[in-house]
Formats: structure tokens, sequence, C-alpha cells
């Protein structure tokens, strides 16, 4: 098919009325991506060129999301809703342009497989004008019907005009529609309103495609990869299903998931072979994991860049622009942001590390910090390699320790540390004897005094 135009066409004018919410539909995420972006993605895997997309009016965050996602993706308002076929036809300009396939997707079905949108392009390659998804849902009711004679679709049915036996019938439409780039314009301009809802219904263009003497066929894909959403409700039910996906797909390739139904992925999340996930780690956007590394159980990763052999967790969190280099360790309660952790380098426990560099072989005690925000801006902290930072410490940036050097602990670091000095940088300790017994003897006076 990469000798064949191709066009989509994603309807986005839905809004979040039924979602309870204020953001667009389409852009509520599914594994951390808004829903359009995973059927553009899906798309685009499909050999997908060009994209044009109908929104409703107040529609800025879409808008925005899509130069980013679509750059140069004209963008078409539907300011009535009128129906399927008037919002595919509010893109008539670009449906004017020569294109071989045309596929009209929805921005509220983030589940429908590449697979699936090449298999409706072959279709057209063999000559059809017009090819329609269909599913077999557990209950069809409110669905389409797709009414079928000797292998060609005939008619789509819709439920409130269907007669008593079509709705028997269970094979439904999925709305997914693909149409011949020659024919489009003709069929859906020919699209009436005659119905019980008075809108212009793309699945008419299957009809009118049969009486003009155009082969119309319709191809079955599973129930689970055409469900659209339209309450939270179905969107907790769709992220359900691309985890599971994400997840066995992740085992195939080689990762261990020891408990598989405690790990949520994002939907850019790199998991190499011989990587061991512990339960209930959370990857958010942005991280890649190199084999042999371990993310121990409770961890939560963000923009992060985890290197071969390194260890995370428990109870670790990873923020963004973290990058733990070979066989590095950050362990449990401990917070990691825009730092690097250098190869072999240990911060084990109860530790905060922001805006860092951590040379190799460097060790960091429990209870350190790098105070790297004075309010206003932040500043940069480097821990040399072989460094060793004690327990308690608080290095204050812009601040360098040394290779090799040593900070005691409990100090407050606001100097630079030379290679393998010793950096001292607290109150000499003082013992006054005695002092605890009258302390005491002066407490329980009071204490009298106050009865």
């Amino acid at each position: 098919m990469s000798d064949r135009s191709s066009l989509a066409v994603l309807l986005a004018a839905g809004e979040g009325t039924r979602m309870r919410s204020g953001l667009p539909k389409v852009l509520h995420p599914v594994a951390g991506l808004p829903m359009i972006g995973h059927v553009l993605a899906s798309a685009k895997c499909a050999g997908i060129e060009r994209f044009a997309v109908v929104v409703g009016p107040s529609a800025e965050g879409l808008r925005a999301f899509l130069a980013k996602r679509a750059p140069g993706a004209p963008i078409f308002e539907q300011t009535e809703r009128r129906g399927t076929a008037h919002a595919v036809l509010a893109a008539r300009a670009v449906l004017s342009e020569p294109a071989d396939d045309v596929l009209v997707l929805y921005g509220d079905t983030p589940l429908v497989r590449p697979e699936t949108l090449a298999r409706l392009r072959a279709e057209l390659a063999k000559g059809a004008a017009v090819v329609v998804l269909g599913f077999r849902p557990s209950d069809p009711a409110g669905y389409g019907r797709l009414l079928e004679s000797e292998g060609r679709l005939v008619a789509i049915r819709e439920e409130k005009d269907a007669t008593a036996e079509e709705r028997q019938i269970r094979f439904c439409n999925a709305g997914l529609m693909a149409f011949a780039g020659s024919s489009v314009l003709d069929l859906l301009g020919a699209i009436g309103n005659a119905n019980a809802k008075g809108e212009f219904y793309l699945t008419d263009a299957v009809e009118i495609a049969n009486q003009r003497g155009l082969a119309v066929i319709a191809i079955e894909a599973d129930a689970e990869e055409v469900g659209g959403v339209n309450t939270r409700v179905e969107l907790a039910a769709v992220e359900a299903i691309w985890q599971a996906r994400a997840r066995k797909a992740a085992m195939l390739a080689g990762v261990s998931l020891v408990a598989p139904d405690t790990v949520f992925l994002s939907h850019d999340t790199v998991l190499e072979a011989d990587v061991t996930i512990e339960p209930n780690v959370v990857f958010g956007p942005g991280v890649r994991v190199e084999s042999g590394a371990v993310i121990h159980a409770f961890s939560h990763l963000e923009g992060a860049r985890v290197e071969s052999g390194a260890a995370v967790g428990p109870f670790a969190r990873l923020r963004p622009g973290t990058a733990l280099g070979p066989k590095a360790k950050v362990g449990n309660f401990v917070e990691v942001k825009n730092a690097e952790i250098g190869a072999g380098a240990k911060v084990s426990h109860l530790t905060y590390i922001g805006d860092a560099k951590v040379g190799a072989e460097a060790n960091v005690g429990a209870g350190t910090i790098t105070c790297n925000y004075d309010g206003f801006d932040k500043a940069l902290t480097i821990i040399g390699e072989g460094a060793f930072i004690g327990s308690n410490s608080a290095l204050v940036a812009p601040v360098t320790i040394g290779d090799g050097a040593y900070v005691a602990s409990g100090s407050v670091v606001t100097e630079d540390v030379a290679p393998d000095a010793l950096a001292i940088a607290r109150a000499r300790q003082v013992e006054k004897p005695g002092w605890a017994e009258r302390f005491r003897a002066f407490k329980a006076t009071t204490a009298r005094k106050r009865v």
C-alpha cells in the first residue's frame, strides 16, 4: 500500500458532557496520552500520510495538542451537530484533494490497531469503494446493524430505524469506515436526512454505493478494539484493556513482571529484555529501562532513563530528567529529579537528589539532600567520582564535591570541597557533665509549683 495516497479524517467534535468535564472528550488520557493521540499513532503506523480533524466549538486545548502531534493537519469546526456525514463534510476542502484511500476515524476509539486500519486499506486496494468495520458485541442494543447478502454489505440500519428482524442481527457497525478517494465526495453529497433523528448519517453511504453498483464490504474486528469512550467508566475500562495489552507485549518481549496486574505502563514506556519489574510500579511518560535493570516494588518513574544493571527502589521516585548509569542504585525512599547518577554510584535511602551530577562509584548516605532551590532559581550540585557523602548532610548548591572527597555526617556544605579532602561543616561537640541530672531536677521542681 506504500504506493497508495491516503487521508484520514478524524472526528473529534464530541464534548465532555457525559465525562462531567470541561476537557474535550478526546483529550482524556489513556496510558498518559490523550485518546486522539492513540488514534493518530495507529493511523500513522498503518501508513496514513495526511490528516484532517473535525472539532467542535471551544476546542482550544485540542487545537494545541494537534499542533504538536499532527503538525500541518487542517482543522475544521463543526458548528452544528447534524450527524456523522455532516461532520465529515466539514472537511470538504481536503476531501476534494486527490487520495486513493480515505479513512473516517473517531478520536474516542483509542484501542483501534494499526493492523485493522491496514486491513481497511487493503480492501480498498482490491477494488472496494466502501469498507465498513464491524464487530460482535455481547449486547448489540443501541448499535447499527450490518445487513449483508452474498458477501456484500447492503446496508447499515440504525437501531431506531431497524425492523424487529434486523434488530436480531449481532454483527454491528463500529463506526470506522474507509472510502475510495475517487467516489467519497459523491457518496457523501448524496446522503439525506430522512431518518428518525433527521440527521445526515455517514452509514447511508453504504446503500447509496450499492445503488450505484459499487463494491461495499464489511470486515470484522474484536469488540474491545473498537469500543468508544463516552463516560469515565468506559475510559477506565479502555485503560484496563490497554494496560493488559502492553503488559502482555512486554512479557512476550522478555520483561519479567512479577505481578503484572499491579504494574502500570505509559504509552511510550520502553522496557528492554531481561528487565525485572516488581509489584506496584507506575511508569509515567518518557521512561526507558535497559536490560538487566530491576525496578523494585512501589516505585514511580517518569521522564527517566535507567541503564543496564541499575536498581531502583523499593519506594523510590524518579522524576523527569533522571538518568541512572550502569549498575547505579537508587534505594528506598529516595527521590531523584533532573540528575545524573553515574555508573555504580549508590544513593541507597532517605535522600533527595535534585539538579545534580553524581560521579561513578560515589556513595551518598541516608538523609542527604541537595539544596537546589533558593525560592527563585535552581542551582547545580556536582559530586565527584568515588566521593563519599556522610549521612544527614545538606549540600547547598551551587557546590562541587571533588573526586574521592569525604563529607562528614551531619554537615551543611556551602563551599566547594577539593578532591580527596575531608569536609566537616558542623559545630564541634561540647559535653557538659551532670547537665541532664540537673535538668531533670529543675523540671520536677517546676512541675510541682504548677500543681
